[in-house]
Parts: C-alpha cells; sequence; structure tokens
C-alpha cells in the first residue's frame, strides 16, 4: 500500500489527501478514538501534545456555498495553518526570555481593551455627535492657523473648445471676464462648442486637478498659474482657455469647505474626550466620598 502510494502521481497523491481530510471530518465521531480529555462535546479531530482542534470550530469558520472540492481545500489549508500556529506557540513559549512577564502584559492589554469597550459603548449610549454648521464655522474662525493647505488650490472658468470652433475671438474675451452676462454667454456657447466647461468660481478645487486636463507644458506649473490669471493652451485638435480667479498656496490657510471635515472630527474629538473626563472626575468624587480610596503614605 505505501509502495503503491509512492508511485501515484502528485494530483493522485493530492486526491488522496483530501479523501483523508474528507474522511477524518466525517468519521471521526465514530469513538474509534477516545481518550481521557474532556471535550466538553465536541468532536477532536487534529491533536498536537494535547493541543485540539475540533471538527466543530473548523466547520464554523467554513465560508458558505463552496463546492466539496473547495470545501477540502479549505479543510486541509485551516488544519495546515492551525498545526504551524500551535507549533510556533509551543516554540516561542519555550524560548521567550525569562526578564518578559507576559502574565502582566496580558493583563495590562486585558484591562485597556475593557476600558476601551466600556468607553466605547459609553459614547455611543450618552453622547450626542451631532455638530451644527454654526458650531463648525464658529471653531474654523477662531482657529484658523490649525488648518493649513498642503497643495494650492484655485478658482476660477475653464472651457475646452476644437480649434475648429466658431466665435474663437468671443471666447476670449468671455473668459476672461467674471461678469453674469460674460458667464451665460459662454454657458450657451459651451452647449453646442465645448468638449468641456467647468465653472468654480465659486468653490476650490485642486492645481493638480486642473493641471490634468491642460497640456500645461512648464517647469513650475503650480507657480505659473499662480502668476497668470489668464491662460490659453493649444495643441493639436483643441484650445484650452482658463481663468483663474482666485489663488491660493500650498503653507496658506484652508478655506472652510476644505477644512470642513477635520473640523467635525475635531469637535468630535473634543466633545468624547470632554465626556469621558466628566465619568471619570464623577467617579473618582463618588469614590472619594464613600471612602473607597484608601491612601497609605
Amino acid at each position: 500500500m505505501i509502495i503503491r502510494y509512492l508511485r501515484t502521481s502528485n494530483e493522485q497523491k493530492s486526491r488522496i489527501m483530501r479523501a483523508t481530510v474528507f474522511l477524518l471530518i466525517a468519521f471521526f465521531c465514530c469513538g474509534a478514538c477516545k481518550d481521557l480529555h474532556d471535550h466538553k462535546g465536541k468532536t477532536p479531530l487534529v491533536e498536537i501534545d494535547g493541543n485540539f482542534l475540533y471538527k466543530e470550530d473548523m466547520l464554523s469558520a467554513l465560508p458558505v456555498g463552496l463546492s466539496k472540492d473547495d470545501s477540502l481545500l479549505f479543510a486541509e489549508r485551516y488544519i495546515r495553518s492551525w498545526a504551524e500556529d500551535v507549533l510556533l506557540y509551543e516554540k516561542a513559549k519555550d524560548n521567550i526570555p525569562d526578564n518578559i512577564d507576559i502574565d502582566k502584559l496580558v493583563d495590562n492589554y486585558r484591562k485597556a481593551l475593557i476600558m476601551h469597550v466600556y468607553q466605547q459603548e459609553l459614547i455611543s449610549e450618552q453622547v450626542n455627535n451631532e455638530i451644527s454648521e454654526q458650531e463648525m464655522v464658529d471653531y474654523y474662525d477662531k482657529n484658523k492657523e490649525l488648518f493649513k493647505l498642503e497643495y494650492p488650490l484655485i478658482k476660477g472658468l475653464f472651457i475646452k473648445v476644437p480649434l475648429t470652433a466658431p466665435r474663437l475671438s468671443s471666447v476670449r474675451r468671455w473668459y476672461k471676464t467674471e461678469t453674469q452676462e460674460a458667464v451665460e454667454n459662454l454657458e450657451k456657447y459651451s452647449l453646442q462648442n465645448a468638449v468641456k466647461y467647468e465653472y468654480f468660481y465659486d468653490k476650490w478645487i485642486s492645481v493638480t486637478d486642473m493641471l490634468d486636463v491642460i497640456p500645461l507644458n512648464v517647469n513650475e506649473p503650480e507657480k505659473y498659474l499662480e502668476a497668470h490669471r489668464h491662460v490659453e493652451l493649444k495643441d493639436t485638435a483643441f484650445y484650452y482657455f482658463l481663468n483663474v480667479s482666485d489663488y491660493r498656496k500650498a503653507g496658506e490657510e484652508m478655506p472652510y469647505g476644505f477644512a470642513r471635515v477635520e473640523v467635525k472630527e475635531l469637535l468630535t474629538n473634543q466633545k468624547q474626550v470632554g465626556f469621558m473626563k466628566k465619568v471619570k472626575n464623577d467617579l473618582y468624587q463618588r469614590a472619594v466620598d464613600k471612602k473607597r480610596i484608601v491612601y497609605n503614605y
């Protein structure tokens, strides 16, 4: 039998191994392998030096909907992974330096984890994390120095038209003017002639995003846009017209629209920290009042 197994192909060996795993899973509860361990009603599937992998635990980890072959493959990998973890743990346990107090580390981690979970539940139940728009605006106005740009922004207007587009002289005049009449003329014109039209006089966009859509071939494109408010470019097929109405450099104050998310996160965190500070102070004061804290110095 052993000789016959050695002569089989790798694919056949794999099938035999999978069949063996399947048989282990299906028939291990037959009572053929009794031992003195209390398995609490579970069926031991694999043992390494008194460590047991149970059939029920492995089956609970089995993803739903797998085919028979995929289930067997999952079982093989799960058993192999479990065995490797057990062996590594046993090896590590025997080689941890004596000066490392694992029990103390585990106890400290357990305490920290319990407090963290409790605090999160308290915050979830007791703290209203809704922040009004006015609260955010007021906080931003008082703390603008906290919010600095990491990249430059611009406001303006952009239009891209084919080289053969009509009335280009009018486009050149309109895109440089920020009047309502000029904007309306461009909007009407863009419906019939523009490949791309963007109005962003009322909002900030990243300079990088704009550089992605215009063929500006200069050494320092960001500084170029800072210095040139009216930009006209062309390539083999299109004209590109950009009016930069406002520019904000990296390192300058972040506009409120960009800082809003960060402001909300800061205010929410402050509310949570303040709440937990009050909880801890209340617990301490109650303990003092009931003489639960005994100082021995």
